[in-house]
């Protein structure tokens, strides 16, 4: 490899400090660094320091068409650089990963090959804004190859292989620091997806049947709006409470468990609350439920309603999916809030709620000073 590929770069971890030297390290690291198994991504690590401590990370759907590949890499350079991955100093350096598994009839090395023009476009991009490139790795089927290997005996035509999971010296520092890598990008997508037949063709016509007679009372006057809103309000509460006396019979990371919570939800009940939901202070109101065994109950209930927005009702998942964000954030889980911030804002790109979560994410703002908040309007309201 290159001599920049051999360069050492440094993960502080509560009080673990690991040192990842070369692309082996730096590939096994990935998971580790982002709390999941990135899908279909181009990720770019900020370096920080002679000793290239890692920084900032930014993440990014890699585009289905090459043709938007220049535009994709000149805006992750510029989230990085920018500070929008993490505060603090601006990036040394970074390294870009390429997280792509081909589909039937490619080969992993194929795939490689296919998106070597996408890994340089990401060095270039970085490069123009003065942060060099140390390594850029592809990762596909377990394996990967550096782009910035000029020795074709060092990945070789196959790529080299991953180390066993959790037998990395990288696997034993973060289990020592409590870090944990929760699945992969899709599997936690796949829990915010829209249900399928014969589901949606019920819950459509429940939106339309319930759209008619809620939504203009919701944006009607004042006193039809605010007794809509109350109405809104208490079949939330009772729904959470539904929600909270099964929380003892399921997993929560299960797929099973997600097709127990969505039994325990009709599909009138789905429609009425999503629909009350579009009102904002309704919205604001049940966000107060973010901690403990509520919060965890309310989090199964905002991500079953968002896999209840179904066909030309998508778009009101915006809400549920915010609020499921919003959730698992405060509870301390980063990588699924990100992924469902990141379906709401592709819903609806001006949703102030979702937006201001996804700034505080990636500026690594600690949620307790919203949680404060919400705790003093709820405790105002005397409930």
């Amino acid at each position: 490899m290159t001599s920049h590929s051999e360069s050492a770069s440094e993960l502080s971890a509560t009080e673990s400090r690991v040192t990842l030297r070369g692309a082996a390290d730096l590939a096994d690291a990935l998971p580790y660094l982002l709390g999941y198994h990135p899908d279909d991504s181009v990720v770019l690590i900020a370096l920080h320091g002679p000793s290239g401590r890692v920084g900032g990370r930014v993440r990014a759907d890699i585009p289905s068409d090459p043709g938007a590949w220049d535009e994709t890499a000149d805006q992750l350079a510029a989230r990085l650089v920018d500070g929008g991955a993490m505060p603090g100093p601006r990036p040394d350096a970074a390294i870009v990963f390429i997280c792509h598994e081909p589909s039937d009839g490619v080969s992993a090395r194929e795939a490689m090959d296919r998106h070597r023009p996408l890994a340089q476009r990401v060095r270039t991009a970085c490069g123009a804004l003065d942060v060099p490139v140390f390594e850029a790795i592809f990762l596909a089927a377990r394996r990967y190859w550096s782009y910035c290997c000029v020795d074709e005996r060092c990945c070789g035509a196959e790529g080299k292989e991953l180390p066993p999971a959790g037998t990395s010296p990288m696997a034993a520092a973060a289990a020592y620091a409590g870090l944990r890598v929760r699945g992969s990008l899709r599997g936690m997508g796949r829990r915010l997806r829209p249900l399928g037949e014969p589901v949606a063709a019920r819950q459509v016509q429940a939106f339309n049947t319930v759209a008619e007679e809620l939504l203009p009372r919701i944006l009607g006057e004042e006193p039809n709006s605010r007794v809509a809103r109350g109405e809104t309000l208490r079949l939330a509460e009772r729904l959470l409470s539904r929600f909270r006396r099964a929380a003892a019979t399921r997993e929560s990371e299960d797929a099973v468990a997600d097709a127990m919570d969505d039994a325990l939800i009709t599909s009138e009940e789905s429609a009425r609350l999503v629909i009350g939901l579009q009102d904002r202070k309704a919205r604001d109101m049940v966000a107060e439920w973010m901690e403990g065994a509520e919060g965890a109950a309310a989090l199964r209930l905002w991500r079953a309603l968002s896999r209840r927005c179904v066909g030309e009702f998508a778009e009101y998942a915006v809400p549920p999916l915010t609020l499921a964000a919003w959730v698992s954030w405060s509870l301390g889980d980063e990588a699924p809030a990100r992924v469902a911030l990141g379906r709401a804002l592709d819903l609806d790109g001006h949703y102030l709620f979702a937006r201001l979560l996804h700034q505080g994410c990636s500026d690594g703002v600690d949620p307790e000073s919203l949680r404060r908040f919400l705790r003093r309007q709820r405790a105002a309201r005397g409930r």
